[in-house]
């Protein structure tokens, strides 16, 4: 038995942020029933190339990854008999989760205030752009809470080698929000089997990104010094970053002192441990910089094969910067079980990857491949 299997989540969410985190509670087990709009469905649904499948029913690379574990239904919220359909829903629902402009259901009649009257134990979640406050009625996006919450600021090389901010690869601003959103549902579905109580949750878009600044945050808070953008270095531990082999890079992370020894040995440079000007973790973050240069100039004379095997043998934390072909053929990657088939009623067989969690030693399954427009709409809610 799934840890949620029971829990009937109303999904009126669309994109990213809710759609993860009423994946991340599907995946648990929880019966996710997503309302969409019968003809448009969610906006990813057209996000692409690339797509699985053909005609109507081809599926977007976006929306299958989001979306497994899930059924759903097409409604439409502007006609009497959608918007009825709907809170009779609403009403036999454990979790609804939305992320429509401020305002927007209230005058619909889907508000919390609402529906808590029929449905008192009601979890009701809300993925807004921004909390209380002078733009609490603005959108949030992506890219632009990477711009404003200072994760871009951080992200990036440093001006002096040519870099310039730059966003995470993936939308980490949707995909963390959509994670506290799912762990503020999970609590309170806790406090309700103690109290009975339902809930109102809001997750903000950009104070859960600006959240995870986390220990820069906190170093601009004892200091007021903008330590800016350092590549794949970190601020406060060194070495903590990438190295150029003669064929690709290698990540190295150097946690202690011991550690930093072992390094220089396994490289040919056991002078630099006994450097004064490295003895201890502050005193080679001050010294970056020489530091950095003698041991690039070592890591540049082999490939990084052969480092990484010479490094890790010796005890150090060490591994190569995949591209994706990389990693999708890593052996641990393959022998994990993370990677799953899956039949898709319109795609065929797509491989897709499934939950990192294992519960009782077992990687949670996708029970259900994502759903094609509306394909449960004639389903017992």
């Amino acid at each position: 038995m799934l840890p949620l299997e029971g829990v009937k989540v109303l999904d009126l969410s669309r994109v990213l942020a809710g759609p993860y985190a009423t994946m991340t509670l599907a995946d648990l087990g929880a019966d996710v029933l997503k309302v969409e709009h019968p003809e448009r469905g969610d906006d990813t649904r057209h996000w692409g190339p690339p797509f699985a499948g053909e005609g109507e029913d081809r599926q977007s690379a976006y929306f299958l990854a989001v979306n497994r574990n899930k059924r759903s239904t097409g409604v439409d919220l502007k006609s009497p008999d959608g918007l009825g359909r709907v809170k009779e829903l609403a009403a036999n629902a454990d979790v609804l989760i939305e992320n429509w402009r401020r305002g927007a259901l209230e005058r619909l009649g889907l508000g919390y205030e609402t529906l808590r009257e029929t449905n008192p134990g009601l979890i009701y979640c809300s993925i807004t752009g921004f909390g209380p406050g002078s733009d609490e009625d603005s959108p949030g996006y992506d890219f632009l809470v990477q711009a404003r919450a200072g994760i871009m600021g951080i992200t990036g090389f440093p001006d002096s080698e040519g870099g310039s901010p730059t966003k995470v690869g993936v939308a980490i601003a949707d995909i963390v929000c959509g994670l506290q959103a799912s762990t503020a549902i999970l609590a309170a579905l806790h406090r309700r089997s103690e109290t009975g109580e339902g809930a109102r949750i809001e997750v903000p878009l950009f104070e859960s990104t600006f959240s995870w600044l986390a220990n820069r945050a906190q170093e601009y808070l004892l200091t007021g010094e903008d330590t800016g953008r350092l590549g794949n270095a970190h601020p406060t531990i060194v070495p903590y970053q990438s190295f150029s082999a003669s064929d690709m890079d290698l990540a190295v992370a150097i946690g202690n002192n011991a550690q930093f020894a072992k390094l220089c040995e396994a490289v040919g440079r056991p002078d630099l441990a006994q450097d004064e000007r490295y003895a201890t973790n502050p005193d080679r973050v001050a010294n970056r910089d020489t530091l950095v240069a003698e041991l690039q100039g070592e890591f540049s004379k082999r490939k990084a094969e052969e480092w990484i095997s010479t490094i890790r043998e010796a005890g150090i934390p060490c591994g190569p910067v995949n591209t994706l072909s990389d990693v999708f053929s890593d052996e641990h990657v393959l022998g994990s079980g993370i990677l799953q088939e899956v039949d898709h009623p319109a795609a065929g067989m797509l491989k897709m990857l499934a939950s990192p969690v294992l519960v009782d030693g077992e990687r949670l399954p996708i029970r259900r491949p994502p759903p094609t427009l509306g394909q449960h709409t004639n389903e017992e809610a």
